[in-house]
């Protein structure tokens, strides 16, 4: 044991999910705050390429989410900063399959990159992610989940990241 805290890191899918289907920032804006605030206490970050998934580009949807996330104070404390290890994303890379063609590589999306981050600290690092287990899916198909596992980088959903770090309404109170 380390006696540091967990950093866990975040999905895209987090947050997208947290405000579409149960913490949406009109309805839960303490979840929001909650976030900053362990952001800025360095247990929650997002990598850069998964924090860009959901700010999307000049095209995004313009919701509460996205207001949310382009505010300059939410990229201050919850982007990760570190630069990403290219060997730990072709070793991600690679537990998909050695041999992915160039399809199959835009299919992984950012997923590489926010199990790298993982992969250079699992002792210290937990990635988070709403995609559920599917260890028949084989290649591009794989869930982040399960390719945290096959390189032994600790991963849980939501909920479980929730219950650990002690959310709670009121938490500021």
């Amino acid at each position: 044991m380390t006696g540091r805290p967990t950093l866990y890191l975040l999905d895209a899918n987090v947050l997208i999910d947290a405000h579409n289907k149960y913490y949406g920032a009109d309805m839960v804006p303490e979840f929001w705050g909650w976030v900053l605030h362990c952001a800025a206490n360095g247990v929650i970050a997002m990598p850069l390429e998964t924090f860009e998934e959901v700010r999307g580009g000049a095209d995004a949807k313009r919701d509460l989410l996205n207001e949310w996330i382009c505010r300059d104070d939410v990229a201050e404390v919850l982007v990760l900063k570190e630069e990403v290890d290219p060997e730990a994303v072709a070793t991600v890379t690679n537990a998909y399959a050695p041999d992915l063609n160039d399809n199959e590589i835009d299919q992984l999306g950012r997923d590489p990159f926010l199990v790298a981050y993982g992969l250079v600290d699992p002792s210290g690092r937990c990635v988070v992610s709403n995609e559920v287990s599917k260890p028949a899916k084989q290649r591009a198909n794989q869930k982040v989940p399960d390719i945290c596992r096959k390189t032994g980088v600790p991963c849980c959903d939501t909920f479980t990241m929730l219950r650990r770090l002690g959310f709670r309404t009121g938490w500021a109170a």
